[in-house]
């Protein structure tokens, strides 16, 4: 039998091993290219994107050190122009990314010592979707300096019902994945 630490060891070597990297890589790229699937909103500088069900399967599947990679690359991959631009960054809409990694750790945490997918999902609704939006709205009340009820229209509301769908695709997803993705 293992004691502790040897097993705390081999998790260690198992999330950095070739297929670990490898699916963060995939994800990484997958964050990417969610992206660019988009429907823009007249009303907002923010458009509606298949970030937040990329998002949601990364915190259900991968560690919280493995998410901070993921989003780490993913953001200086942007400064770098893929998938997005320093100016996004730093716009109206910026604060929908640093929302993501907030709420993709915070996910990986509470699947973690939570197995229960319907438990899962309900925490991507209730607490994973609100990270993301007070993270976006509040870098575009900063940026655009527009009153809040302005910003709720804009940068939360019409967001709301496509999000809980995506939830539950990304819950879906994952309990496909978690066959395939080792858990960490």
């Amino acid at each position: 039998m293992m004691n502790t630490a040897t097993r705390t060891a081999a998790k260690k070597k198992t999330i950095w091993s070739t297929f670990g990297i490898t699916t963060m890589a995939l994800m990484t790229t997958m964050l990417i290219v969610s992206t660019y699937i988009k429907i823009p909103l007249p009303f907002s500088s923010a458009s509606i994107t298949a970030q937040t069900l990329v998002v949601n399967l990364i915190g259900m599947l991968f560690a919280p050190l493995q998410i901070v990679a993921i989003m780490v690359s993913w953001l200086l991959l942007s400064v770098m122009g893929i998938g997005g631009s320093l100016g996004k960054l730093l716009g109206p809409a910026g604060g929908y990314r640093y929302g993501n990694a907030v709420a993709a750790i915070l996910i990986a945490l509470f699947c973690r010592k939570v197995k229960n997918l319907k438990a899962q999902t309900a925490f991507l609704i209730f607490v994973g979707i609100p990270v993301i939006y007070l993270f976006g709205a509040v870098q575009m009340k900063v940026v655009t300096k527009q009153p809040w009820p302005a910003i709720m229209v804009q940068a939360v509301l019409p967001f709301i019902p496509l999000d809980v769908v995506k939830c539950f695709v990304a819950a879906g997803i994952a309990k496909i994945l978690r066959r395939v993705v080792p858990q960490f």
